[in-house]
């Protein structure tokens, strides 16, 4: 007698099919972790590209206006650090040693700069967010009629307003989020 094997549902074809996909998405998205420039210079390019699309189709502006929206939220978080040092729930974990953050004195150990948001994190939710904003351009039903130079002044001062606001509380709790012009060490240095 043959021992027959149950048969497998639709749904559970299904499902197995999708881990599938999903753990192949996944390695790709692990490989793809060490080429940072590469990354964002795809990043920059599909955003080139939704730009060309937004411009030469002559609409959906709005569509356009929530990706700069998002994507200055993105940035905003990626700026921050995790433990922000202006908030006194906060403070109080730092001040018991619960809590990472930045030193505010001299003798004080080092501790380094922890992002809100990280890089791959930045760069994943901002490519999504772009071919999200590009494909809702292939339906009219986002293209609601608006004058756009007006969301083009409310975004640029909305980005300037922001950015002077982070950039003073750079100043106020001294970090800086990048390591362009900090002091390297040698390895071999004595």
């Amino acid at each position: 007698m043959d021992s027959m094997e149950p048969e497998q549902t639709p749904f559970a074809a299904v499902s197995a099919h999708t881990s599938r996909l999903q753990r192949q998405y996944q390695a790709w998205l692990d490989k793809s972790t060490p080429y940072v420039p590469y990354r964002w210079m795809g990043t920059v390019g599909l955003l080139m590209i939704f730009f060309l699309r937004i411009f030469v189709a002559q609409g959906w502006y709005i569509v356009a206006y929530s990706l700069g929206i998002y994507l200055l939220n993105l940035f905003l978080a990626f700026l921050q650090p995790k433990f922000d040092p202006s908030n006194e729930a906060i403070d109080t974990e730092m001040e018991d040693g619960s809590a990472g953050g930045l030193p505010t004195k001299q003798d004080e150990e080092f501790r380094p700069f922890i992002r809100r948001l990280p890089e791959f994190k930045f760069w994943y939710s901002a490519t999504r967010a772009i071919t999200i904003g590009f494909v809702c351009t292939w339906f009219s039903i986002f293209d609601v009629p608006v004058f756009w130079p007006v969301l083009v002044v409310y975004w640029l001062i909305l980005f300037a307003l922001t950015m002077r606001r982070q950039i003073q509380h750079m100043i106020k709790y001294r970090y800086v989020p990048f390591s362009i012009g900090k002091t390297k060490y040698n390895k071999n240095s004595s």
